[in-house]
């Protein structure tokens, strides 16, 4: 009979269409998951793929197959959710995080995970959202911590976090009265998240008016140089207040009230919907439970900063 390694190599197979991508995926390598699938169809005396130049694809039988090792690898999920310890539980788990989770609470969900998790090992990958949902569609990545939801039919999404968005400057930066209309705004430089982000997007939807000329957008992949380029006096960004709360609190930046509303971020866990997908699925829920201690600490920091600007 098959064992489940086997099964589990021969799945990743068959939903990557590669022996590469399933050998990065089960951190291992593509001799071996070669010599899984030589030696599986050789147990059972059928060809299960069909291979390309450009991939393989599955046979008749090895679709027939497939459904089995689902199930088998499901099975062997719900026992392990079942009976085995957290410290049992073993792997690498591929995270990506946006970086304004990096400026929130990742630390602290790292010192989480290992404590609960001992033996499991992350391989964190620190990129913009887009990006994160086209690597975890390829399943270059087990578990993201990004701008969601991902609607994918074949992506799980946990609700993490809902930040909300603000101005922010130097309490020097040259700008009218609060709050500050949308015409003097759009003569200002904003410094604000990349071009391709939902915050950018939304943003400049905001700030296009047809009796007005185009806003200036200083698009920026890095939160730190939001931050950086604000404390510099270059204009004002649209950033989560909690990030800055440290400037916030020692007078370097104050928060900016204007006639724009702007949305909140909300962030959430995404990961694949897959058999053997139980560590992703756990971290997701340790996320969820960090982020609530996060937003509880730091719910006040917008409306005492508001407060103090007032």
């Amino acid at each position: 009979m098959p064992d489940l390694r086997s099964l589990e190599v021969f799945y990743w197979v068959a939903r990557l269409k590669s022996f590469r991508r399933a050998s990065e995926k089960l951190n291992t390598t593509q001799p071996a998951v070669s010599q899984r699938i030589a030696g599986l169809e050789q147990e059972l005396g059928v060809r299960l793929f069909d291979r390309a130049s450009r991939g393989v694809s599955l046979t008749g039988k090895g679709l027939e197959l497939l459904s089995y090792a689902e199930r088998m690898l499901l099975l062997r999920t719900e026992m392990m959710a079942a009976l085995a310890e957290p410290a049992a539980l073993s792997g690498v788990v591929r995270v990506g995080v946006a970086e304004t989770i990096v400026h929130m609470w990742l630390s602290r969900f790292v010192e989480r995970v290992h404590a609960v998790y001992p033996s499991v090992t992350l391989d964190i990958d620190v990129d913009i959202s887009p990006n994160l949902r086209d690597a975890l569609v390829a399943h270059e990545i087990d578990l993201a911590f990004l701008l969601g939801p991902v609607s994918d039919p074949r992506m799980a999404n946990a609700e993490l976090a809902r930040y909300p968005l603000a101005f922010a400057a130097r309490p020097d930066f040259p700008l009218p009265p609060d709050p500050v209309p949308v015409s003097a705004l759009i003569a200002t430089p904003i410094i604000t998240y990349p071009r391709t982000t939902r915050p950018y997007l939304a943003l400049k939807d905001l700030l296009t008016r047809a009796d007005l000329p185009p806003p200036r957008l200083y698009p920026n992949a890095s939160l730190s140089t939001i931050v950086r380029m604000t404390l510099d006096g270059i204009g004002v960004s649209v950033i989560p207040p909690v990030v800055i709360a440290r400037e916030l609190e020692e007078g370097l930046l104050r928060l900016v009230r204007s006639e724009v509303d702007l949305p909140d971020l909300v962030f959430t866990a995404t990961y694949p919907v897959a058999p053997d997908n139980m560590l992703a699925r756990a971290l997701a829920e340790i996320a969820r439970t960090i982020a609530a201690e996060n937003h509880a600490e730091t719910a006040s920091v917008i409306r005492q900063s508001y407060r103090k600007g007032s």
